[in-house]
């Protein structure tokens, strides 16, 4: 089989021929039917993010296949399923794990990280994650790019589980890449009142607008504030998310809610992460400045079920596909910026 390969940091990946799995004792072996390309694997190439990354492993983490053959044990799921899961394979006994918050886990293992991913022909899923109920089945209906998308919006839920969307809302979202697009629709499904939605590029605040913003806005040319101010009879949006890794935003973000208003730092910062803030506004606007990192089989599993309803339309997120054997291309594509989600899928 061939499998995009990680060969070290600022390196190139490579399409190399791999040995095609053999699913042991507990695993299944599927054959990848898609994987969409995140921002994270443009960042681990780059050299940006390669903490845990092992020299060798398959990229991609947002993957949806068929399920080709299953080991010993493995009940529920038969040859031909459409099949996914979320890349945090968790150990299961750490604090986060006893809590209910298997993403952040203390010792996860990572589809794309040191097991291998989706950018490949056939895709091995880990014991652990089947024992721990992670390899989800989804409608038969579905595409496999959009049950790729899974991954993304079930971390969107996460962190909508943490900032909360209530209804009536005033929501601005700073940043209309494949992500603020999710929070987005989210937040129409939560019943915001108002999602006004922030980005230079008219492409993407296009997509936004198709999407169901009230309003969007070029931050080089207008007045993001005013208006959230005009939205909210001048005492700022209940809600900020931040979907955009430039760490001055994040104090743009404080300057847009009202006073208990809710901020998300939804996206991994750039550099070391470090961003000034003016920490007063926090104090005393008595905003509450939330994060979000992964998701856990739960929020995955309401992912794939909102998807199979068509309450979130995926089919427009995906606006580029790639054959496996262009999949260097297709990274190419996606640092350009140009589009929304690129899926690479088999040739």
């Amino acid at each position: 089989m061939r499998g995009f390969t990680y060969r070290g940091p600022g390196r190139p990946a490579e399409l190399t021929e791999l040995a095609t799995p053999t699913p042991g004792p507990g695993e299944a072996l599927t054959r990848v039917g898609a994987n969409t390309v995140c921002g994270t694997d443009l960042r681990i190439l780059r050299g940006e993010k390669s903490k845990g990354v092992e020299l060798g492993v398959v990229l991609g983490h947002e993957v949806a296949g068929y399920v080709e053959a299953v080991g010993e044990g493995v009940t529920g799921f038969a040859v031909g399923d459409l099949v996914s899961m979320p890349p945090s394979v968790c150990c299961g006994v750490c604090g986060p794990c006893r809590r209910g918050t298997e993403h952040l886990c203390d010792d996860v293992h990572l589809v794309g990280y040191d097991i291998n991913g989706g950018l490949a022909d056939y895709w091995l899923i880990p014991r652990a994650a089947i024992e721990r109920g992670q390899l989800v089945k989804a409608s038969a209906h579905l595409e496999p790019a959009q049950l790729a998308l899974a991954e993304p919006i079930s971390c969107c839920l996460n962190g909508m589980d943490n900032y909360r969307v209530e209804v009536g809302d005033v929501v601005v979202i700073v940043g209309a890449g494949p992500i603020g697009l999710i929070h987005l629709q989210l937040a129409r499904i939560a019943g915001a009142a108002a999602v006004v939605v922030s980005d230079p590029s008219a492409t993407r605040r296009a997509s936004a607008e198709a999407l169901g913003a009230t309003v969007t806005v070029d931050p080089t040319n207008d007045d993001l504030s005013a208006v959230v101010n005009g939205l909210s009879a001048g005492e700022g949006a209940d809600v900020a998310v931040l979907c955009i890794g430039v760490p001055e935003l994040v104090n743009d973000c404080l300057g847009l809610v009202r006073k208990r208003g809710r901020v998300s730092i939804f996206a991994g910062l750039a550099g070391e992460g470090w961003s000034t803030i003016a920490a007063n506004l926090i104090h005393y606007k008595e905003i509450t400045v939330v994060g979000a990192s992964n998701s856990g089989r739960e929020n995955f599993v309401r992912a794939v079920r909102l998807i199979e309803s068509g309450a979130i339309d995926t089919m427009s997120l995906v606006t580029h596909t790639f054959g496996l054997s262009r999949a260097a291309e297709a990274i190419e594509f996606v640092a350009s910026g140009e589009g929304i989600k690129v899926a690479v899928v088999p040739d």
